[in-house]
């Protein structure tokens, strides 16, 4: 199974495909997608959906897990990054890619296995979990790794619970 994971945003978006093969967790490729600051905002969701896009075609995931917000501070930063979440959703569910998502919280439970975790504890656990040599940067960066992470041990949970029914 291979998963893209993404922690949207406007000026950066980071973005994590893994492999899981087994039980191994293989990362394929990761990195950032970057808009310029005084660009339209449409022009830059654009670039976002394009390039988020783009790499979908080239990397063929299985699943897009897509970090879900929680603002209680900046609202105006929440319109912008939700509709940065809007167009990645869309350029998934237009390949026939499903689409998952995850609160911080439950990233963090699941890579750490404490909801309130802190950053830098969850970047060691990617780098540790990827068996990579140095926790990837931006934070963006490892974030998405964290959320593909969480998707790929959470779906195989998904996938023995389909279809049983509850009390």
């Amino acid at each position: 199974m291979r998963v893209l994971g993404i922690d949207p945003g406007i000026a950066i978006v980071g973005f994590g495909f893994i492999d899981k093969i087994g039980s191994r967790l293989v990362p394929v490729q990761y990195g950032m997608v970057e808009t310029k600051a005084g660009t339209p905002q449409e022009t830059r969701l654009m670039q976002v959906y394009e390039s988020v896009g783009a790499l979908m075609d080239k990397y063929k995931p299985d699943a897009v897990a897509v970090e879900k917000l929680f603002f209680n501070r900046n609202v105006t930063t929440a319109f912008t990054v939700s509709e940065a979440r809007g167009v990645i959703i869309l350029a998934a569910v237009q390949r026939g890619i499903t689409v998952a998502e995850y609160t911080p919280m439950q990233v963090k439970q699941a890579i750490v296995g404490y909801g309130k975790a802190e950053k830098r504890q969850v970047q060691e656990m990617v780098r540790m979990f990827l068996k990579l040599a140095a926790i990837p940067k931006p934070d963006d960066v490892a974030d998405a790794l964290a959320i593909a992470i969480c998707h790929a041990h959470s779906a195989v949970l998904l996938q023995k619970t389909n279809g049983v029914t509850r009390p």
